[in-house]
Parts: C-alpha cells; structure tokens; sequence
C-alpha cells in the first residue's frame, strides 16, 4: 500500500511579497512623456502610405504648376504689370492645400477607422498629449516640406520670368508665410477629423470651407446682399492665401500677415473642442 505524499505547506502571501520585492528589472521603468508620444506619432506618420502619397502629390502640385505657369507667362512675353512675380506660386499652393487637408484629418480620422485609436490610447492614456503629440508632429512636417518646396518654385520663377526683384519681405511671405498658413490650415483640419472621427465626412467639410464662401458669393446677384457677397470673398480661404502674394482676389479684406493670424484663431478654437471631445467620448 502505498504511501500518501507528506501535506504541502500553506502558500504564504508574505513569500511572494519577499520574492516580488527582492526582483529587479533589467529595463529602466520612468514616466512616460511627451517626447515619447512625438517619437510615436513621428513613427506611424513617416511610415503610413497616405503620408507619402498626399505630400508627394502636393509638392508635384507645387513644383508642376508653378513652373508650367512661369514658363506660360515667359512663353507668351507677358506683361504682368504690377502683379510680382512671385504670385504665380499661388494657384499651385492653393491646389496642394487640399492635399494638406487631407493628410491632416488622416493623421486622426483613419486611426478611428481602422480602430488603432484604442491600442494609441492603450499606451499613452493622456489623450491631451495625444492629440498634443499630432499636432506638433504634423505642423513641423507640412510647414517644412511647403516652405522648401515654395522656396525652391519661387526662385525658379524669378529665374524664368525675370522682371522686377522681390523685397526680402515679398520672399518671407510667399515662403515662410505660405508654409505657416498652410501647416495652420492642415491643424483645422487635424481637429475637424478629431470632432468628426470620419475620414470622408470631415475631408468634405474642409473642401467645403475651401471652396464654398467663393461659390456662394459669385450667385449672389441680389444688391440687398452684397456686403455679405463681399464678406465671404474677402474672408475666403483662397484670398487669404493669396494675400501672402500681394495679390488678394478682391482690393479690401486680409492683407500682410493678417490671414495667418486669423487662421491661428480658427485653429485654436478648433484644437480646443477638439481636445474637449477626445476626453470627454469614448473612443
């Protein structure tokens, strides 16, 4: 007969507290940080298709048209009077603004989508610093990519047409200006994806915004409306940009610097309810 194993003795909690305790990571464990979330953010925009896709199609925007319209004006010995140069940039930049749009309710929207908002959060469970995180990612990517690329057409069309040489302020506008109109833009449309969480329905909207205040003004006939006619062509978003040109579509409205400001207003209005949605909806 054979005889039964001895009892084993009671599992003690306080063992596994003394075992636990006595164990040492060979990984160093720290508070995650923004610089965390950047490098994240920085990962998934470089090595996603869309990102690619949009700004190659944009900087081919910015490059074909450009020169194609210097070497039309060149071609036909033009007079452009007192339009500078540098003006021929702008219907290239304002075809590649809507690439811009689309990459920035991309870089939230898919990841609704696609449902990778979950794992996102998962990891970084701030989601101020998420949104934070896009933000900074996506402005510094698309301002840096508009600038150079503005810089480089600009310089091909003073080449090509000749004529009078821009002022060190013409240039900074239709560069630097141009590029941080442009990122400010991608930024309301980063926070329209944000609020809308649809890919399509907010690349709609944006559209809309774009092109929608022109098209109404123009069937405004009605004299009893023509300071609202006149209200939307000035406040547009194409006679905002082509205000960094000194050629607005119409005499009056938003010159200088000023559409750049008015576009940081509108974007901070809308990073704010923005980020008041992604904490207060689940996901």
């Amino acid at each position: 007969m054979t005889t039964p194993p001895p009892p084993q003795a009671p599992y003690r909690e306080q063992d596994l507290s003394a075992a636990l305790g006595s164990y040492t990571s060979p990984i160093p464990v720290r508070a995650a940080t923004l610089g965390d979330a950047l490098a994240s953010e920085w990962t998934k925009i470089r090595s996603v298709r869309s990102t690619i896709w949009t700004l190659g199609v944009m900087v081919v925007l910015l490059v074909g048209i450009g020169l194609l319209t210097a070497v039309a004006v060149n071609a036909a010995d033009a007079d452009m009077g007192s339009m500078p140069v540098l003006s021929l940039g702008f219907y290239g930049v304002l075809l590649g603004s809507l690439c811009v749009i689309t990459l920035g309710v991309l870089t939230i929207a898919s990841e609704y989508g696609t449902g990778m908002i979950r794992t996102t959060l998962t990891a970084c469970p701030s989601r101020y610093r998420v949104l934070c995180a896009k933000a900074i990612v996506f402005f510094l990517l698309t301002f840096v990519i508009t600038t150079v690329t503005t810089a480089l057409v600009a310089a091909a069309q003073t080449a090509i047409v000749g004529g009078e040489t821009p002022s060190g302020d013409d240039w900074l506008r239709a560069t630097v200006g141009v590029g941080l109109y442009t990122a400010t833009l991608g930024l309301l449309s980063l926070a329209v994806g944000a609020l809308i969480r649809h890919s399509a329905g907010a690349i709609t909207i944006m559209i809309g915004l774009v092109l929608l205040p022109l098209v109404l003004g123009m069937f405004m006939f009605s004299s009893s409306l023509s300071d609202l006619r006149m209200l939307l062509f000035e406040y547009s978003i194409p006679n905002q940009l082509s205000a960094f040109y000194s050629a607005p579509v119409t005499d009056s409205g938003p010159s200088g610097w000023d559409p750049l400001w008015i576009m940081l207003g509108v974007s901070a209005v809308a990073l704010f309810c923005a980020c008041l949605s992604m904490d207060r909806r689940d996901v």
